[in-house]
């Protein structure tokens, strides 16, 4: 769930649920207000297929964090050190309070523009990157090359947007896609580096 321009859709979920590894099923609230957007279960349950499930040791980047429910789960199934970055004051105070909750010693959260953020962290780190910038914003072709940076060998991308990414696009900032799919309005994708020949 991200944090962007836009409005939470009625009777949206004031909680999420994570849904595999060690809190699976425990509820984590989430803060009123606007552009909070849920990644529904289903989809993060395609998306933790897709990862295989088991992400013992694993180092992740939630870069638009909001309700943190796709860092939270990564660290649920084991990744290593989860960075969450988050602009929202109001959606960082509950990403501690769950990770107080939860005692998630393996999450940093730093309230920050990810935009900005992405371009100045240490390259060749992570092993997935979760994008979900806010929809209608334009920034998720601006922030493919630099996610792409932050890759370590073999490491992946999950980006999220309103519509498909285009594989010409994707050559272009030196990637491929791996798996996609869609639910409802949300196309969701994961990609790889493409290797340097």
């Amino acid at each position: 769930m991200k944090s962007g321009t836009g409005n939470v859709a009625r009777g949206a979920p004031q909680q999420v649920r994570i849904i595999g590894g060690q809190w699976k099923r425990t509820p984590l609230p989430v803060p009123p207000g606007d552009g909070l957007r849920p990644t529904p279960d289903r989809v993060r349950e395609t998306l933790f297929n897709w990862l295989g499930q088991d992400l013992t040791g694993m180092q992740c980047l939630d870069a638009f964090a909001g309700s943190g429910a796709l860092g939270f789960e990564a660290a649920s199934r084991g990744a290593q050190r989860v960075l969450m970055i988050e602009s929202a004051a109001p959606a960082v105070r509950q990403l501690r309070a769950n990770q107080a909750k939860l005692g998630a010693d393996q999450i940093e959260i730093v309230q920050a523009d990810a935009k900005r953020l992405i371009t100045t962290l240490s390259g060749g780190v992570f092993d997935v990157v979760f994008l979900d910038p806010p929809f209608a914003s334009g920034w998720l072709n601006d922030l493919l090359v630099p996610a792409a940076r932050l890759l370590a060998p073999g490491g992946v991308i999950y980006a999220e947007s309103d519509v498909p990414l285009e594989d010409d696009a994707l050559a272009a900032c030196g990637l491929s896609c791996l798996r996609r799919a869609k639910a409802g309005a949300v196309h969701y994708h994961l990609l790889e580096s493409i290797p340097k020949t």
